[in-house]
């Protein structure tokens, strides 16, 4: 296994749960961290709690390009190409389909979908050029295995992962990793504002998601992780 001492790891979504408990593990096993959020104030607390400095915390919205791309410039700038970048941004929606309005399906269209791209799009360049590092995205178990009121939602995660695997084959002869964690449901805010009857207590927790990220992180040199699926042990569908 690699270890994460100096290594530099890149965080988008770092104040959502999953982004908060994997920043948190990443850094006390030595990584330097970047972290960007949409929330100023969560994600100067999540820097904070992990003794991230201020000049490594980034507001920004994944959606918008220009913001993407003075982030990513920033910081290749002044801390060059980064080991690791980890995509944890993203929204859900579920409800049935006639009921999901174009605006909404937008959203989770762009913010899931354009947003890994711009991310991606980004920080690729540099890794291309040194033929190393490593991509974390989370297309979640709805991007392997519909469900139904999903049709927004996987849609967006679908797409990720259809696009990382086109991704793939423009680094084939480079030491460059791609990683698709596939989680099941997750004990975390996604549920709150979705109207469907769930186990929560059930579910895989945040901190167990993000030690799976964390372990993600330190893959071989001489092999790669290409996905991961972690689900609740009582709700497998794959």
């Amino acid at each position: 296994m690699e270890k994460l001492n100096h290594k530099k790891v890149f965080i988008a979504g770092a104040t959502g749960a999953i982004g908060k408990h994997s920043a948190k593990l990443i850094a006390a096993s030595g990584a330097e961290l970047f972290l960007s959020a949409r929330n100023r104030e969560s994600l100067y607390l999540v820097g904070e709690e992990c003794g991230v400095k201020s000049d490594h915390l980034f507001v920004m919205d994944i959606t918008n390009e220009e913001a993407v791309n003075q982030v990513a410039a920033s910081i290749l700038a002044t801390a060059g190409q980064m080991d690791i970048v980890i995509n944890a941004a993203g929204i859900g929606l579920i409800k049935p389909v006639e009921q999901i309005s174009l605006s909404e399906f937008m959203d989770v269209i762009t913010v899931n979908l354009v947003g890994t791209f711009l991310l991606v799009r980004a920080f690729l360049p540099p890794m291309k050029e040194s033929k190393k590092g490593l991509i974390i995205n989370i297309p979640g178990i709805l991007g392997k295995v519909p469900m139904a009121g999903a049709a927004a939602y996987s849609a967006s995660k679908y797409g990720i992962t259809g696009m990382m695997q086109s991704i793939r084959k423009e680094i084939e002869r480079t030491n460059i990793r791609i990683t698709n964690l596939y989680l099941g449901g997750v004990d975390s805010p996604f549920w709150d504002n979705i109207d469907l009857r769930v186990q929560r207590d059930k579910m895989v927790q945040a901190e167990e998601a993000a030690r799976a990220i964390w372990f993600l992180c330190q893959q071989p040199e001489s092999g790669v992780v290409n996905e991961m699926v972690l689900q609740p042990f009582n709700h497998q569908v794959v």
